[in-house]
């Protein structure tokens, strides 16, 4: 597959829950970053998109390929849903959020795949006001607790 193929497929397979897909398309040194502390591994994002999923059965991203460039893809997502169910967050040490039936639209946001044969190797969002897990919490109006 060529790089927008290969890029479309992952964006493809991560709206809708195949996240076993997703998998067989990252390079095994796979990282995600952007919205999140410090990157992570493939297995920890795909962990953090079934919980998402599963919190906001609805939920949209939006994602877009605006240019390709060679082994890089730029991206867009603008990610959309209601919180419908719990929200599981123990893996990042923030605990379990219960629904509150409240909707969420967060801000435009771009990036950059990066593929290396035939494989994506990083999926990097550029950090944006309004975008990320801190601002749909906001927009939830969940208070996180001060560390």
């Amino acid at each position: 597959m060529d790089t927008k193929t290969t890029v479309q497929s992952l964006m493809d397979a991560i709206q809708m829950g195949e996240f076993e897909k997703a998998k067989s398309l990252f390079a095994d040194d796979f990282k995600f970053s952007g919205p999140v502390p410090e990157p992570i591994s493939g297995q920890a994002w795909l962990g953090m998109s079934a919980s998402l999923r599963n919190a906001f059965p609805d939920l949209d991203y939006q994602f877009k390929i605006e240019d390709v460039d060679g082994d890089s893809a730029h991206i867009s997502a603008e990610l959309k849903g209601t919180h419908q169910d719990d929200l599981d967050l123990t893996a990042m040490n923030m605990g379990v959020i219960p629904a509150t039936g409240k909707s969420f639209h967060a801000a435009h946001e771009n990036g950059v795949a990066r593929l290396r044969d035939g494989k994506i190797t990083a999926w990097e969002m550029e950090g944006t006001e309004g975008a990320g897990l801190m601002a749909i919490l906001g927009q939830l109006g969940v208070k996180m607790p001060s560390r």
